[in-house]
């Protein structure tokens, strides 16, 4: 989820017809779906855009750090099954892309963006897989953490967004169990095995909480995504959920969350943690995170090497068409 909100919008526009507006607040409120040909206000369509295209690019430049690892997984079984979520993955972005574009924004005027920098995509995937155990803490921490994200999503209020979630939720929590067992096994292995794991976690711990952006107080579109019922819960709420979940899990598994901080706080029954390196988040933002020029050139070169299977899907529609004019 790759969700996180990363830029800020305008506010609704005072041009808006007042009564269409109303009815359009009135709709949301009663928890009713948008639909592709409803009235909608633009800032509306323009924060859906932004969140779905960068969701969907999420979803696609997170393709790349497992990517590299299905060569080297350690068994057939392996093998199979992170080739398995990596192809789940390229669905999604394809769910999402075409989710998006029902709100009148093309496919390629999205990737367009994303390549030109301009569009965002989740920072978590400008950190680099340096090991096995990486690919167990992925499935399990990052893509815990996009499930928490996510789960609320399939009653966000954009028809078309909600649905495609209901599948890529269902796929996700089977991603978070493949990466959980692949942590379990190494944890419960050699010491050698068991460091590796420990390692993983101690690496991607933090990305992972800073998956859910900004702090509540410094978050400029929250409070109107929430209104718009397109959130349903803060980035702070839903952070603390995944601390409060996440930490019995590793703990189960003989392993320890890097921070020194953490503790149970019986009063508000859940754990009070350290405090995020809001610096490094911004600037993983900003695109200086320690793979994110690698991860932009392997989308690029992509895009651009592969131009032919698109022409040719092209020529073969545009066939099949005449045909079938004829």
């Amino acid at each position: 989820m790759y969700t996180t909100e990363l830029q800020k919008t305008k506010s609704v526009e005072t041009l808006e017809n007042p009564a269409k507006l109303a009815a359009f607040e009135a709709r949301v409120a009663a928890d009713e779906f948008i639909e592709p040909k409803d009235w909608m206000p633009e800032a509306y369509r323009r924060t859906l855009t932004r969140q779905m295209s960068q969701h969907a690019h999420s979803e696609i430049v997170g393709m790349l750090p497992e990517g590299n690892w299905i060569g080297r997984a350690p068994s057939l079984r392996r093998k199979a099954i992170l080739l398995a979520k990596v192809q789940d993955e390229a669905g999604h972005g394809l769910y999402l892309y075409s989710a998006a574009e029902t709100l009148g924004t093309s496919r390629e005027q999205m990737i367009e963006a994303l390549h030109s920098g301009k569009a965002k995509y989740s920072t978590i995937f400008n950190y680099p897989t340096l090991t096995w155990a990486d690919i167990g803490a992925i499935g399990w921490l990052v893509d815990g953490a996009a499930i928490m994200n996510q789960v609320p999503l399939q009653r966000t209020s954009y028809g078309p967004y909600a649905r495609a979630m209901v599948r890529i939720c269902m796929e996700e929590s089977f991603h978070q169990r493949q990466g959980y067992e692949i942590m379990m096994h190494l944890a419960a292995g050699t010491a050698e095995q068991k460091r590796m794991a420990q390692d993983a976690l101690n690496r991607w711990w933090w990305p992972s909480l800073m998956m859910f952006g900004p702090p509540d107080d410094n978050s400029p579109n929250t409070a109107q995504s929430l209104r718009w019922r397109i959130k349903r819960e803060t980035n702070d709420e839903l952070r603390q959920k995944f601390v409060d979940i996440t930490v019995p899990q590793a703990e189960a598994i003989g392993l320890t969350v890097p921070d020194p901080a953490l503790s149970w706080n019986e009063d508000k029954g859940g754990y009070d943690f350290g405090e995020i390196d809001w610096e490094e988040f911004y600037a993983v933002v900003r695109g200086e995170g320690p793979v994110a020029k690698e991860r932009m050139k392997a989308r690029r070169d992509a895009w651009e090497k592969n131009a032919w299977v698109r022409e040719a899907a092209d020529a073969y529609a545009a066939k099949h068409a005449a045909r079938k004019a004829a």
